[in-house]
């Protein structure tokens, strides 16, 4: 049974709910922040912005298909369309390769990251409560803070044996939730401050893919790989490019002086 919520008279799904207050969320503070750009760099990036949106569906749904391989029949388009998951971390892959594209067909040359930053981090964080409420809490755990679903909600809950055990459970959601929080406070904090236009979004990434690979551990999802899973499998892979990115910056003394971003408030 898929958790539901009631909207008047509507049941409508959960996860869904609060993902799109996520999307809502995200597009609002988007929107807040095309307006602090001069108007010759705002005009172009609403079509940026719809190319990210695009490519992190196309990619949140594909970077799930190898659950499905094996199955009878192959592997279809459908299939993973109607019945493969969502990855939040091919998701947000997914988007900046959107966004990219969708830059070289326009001919927009400025970076555009940092615009996109403030509404991606709220707008996971809102998602992230739709996640906490429907889908596998966490694994086990003895800390006092664990969370014990009630049997109703435990069993509506797929992929999660331990959710039916009745102990408690690492509440990872929320500590994703906590943790993008101190994020937004660090990402307006940092706008306008940093000395490339662009690496906001990039150190967003970096410590987002950090966490990321750290709460997997907690977070009881599917095994791929000499004990990890598919995430970290994927974070192992693309971390290490930006650490490249910013340790060449560094070696390259573009950090020793910092100065406002043109058309962003400090």
């Amino acid at each position: 049974m898929v958790p539901t919520l009631l909207v008047g008279p509507f049941e409508v799904p959960t996860h869904e709910v609060f993902v799109m207050a996520g999307v809502v969320t995200a597009v609002l503070l988007f929107r807040h922040e095309v307006r602090l750009r001069p108007a010759q760099h705002s005009r172009p990036l609403w079509s940026v912005g719809a190319g990210a949106l695009l490519g992190g569906a196309i990619l949140a749904k594909a970077s799930t298909a190898w659950r499905l391989v094996g199955q009878a029949g192959g592997v279809t388009a459908w299939d993973v369309l109607a019945h493969g998951g969502k990855s939040l971390v091919g998701g947000l892959a997914g988007a900046y390769g959107g966004a990219v594209l969708m830059k070289r067909l326009i001919g927009h040359r400025q970076s555009t990251g940092d615009v996109f930053t403030p509404g991606v981090v709220a707008g996971i964080a809102v998602g992230r409560v739709g996640c906490f409420l429907t889908e596998q809490i966490g694994t086990p755990t003895t800390l006092p803070w664990g969370v014990l679903p009630p049997a109703g909600t435990a069993a509506g809950i797929p992929n999660c044996p331990q959710c039916l055990l009745g102990v408690p459970l690492h509440p990872s959601f929320l500590y994703e939730i906590a943790f993008l929080l101190l994020l937004l406070l660090g990402v307006y904090r940092l706008r306008g401050r940093l000395a490339v236009e662009g690496d906001l979004f990039k150190l967003f990434l970096l410590s987002y893919g950090l966490f990321r690979f750290l709460v997997e551990f907690v977070r009881g999802n599917e095994v791929l790989l000499l004990g990890l899973t598919g995430t970290q499998v994927f974070l192992i892979v693309s971390l290490p490019l930006l650490f490249g990115y910013f340790g060449s910056q560094i070696r390259r003394g573009v950090y020793r002086q910092t100065r406002p971003v043109v058309g962003v408030p400090a």
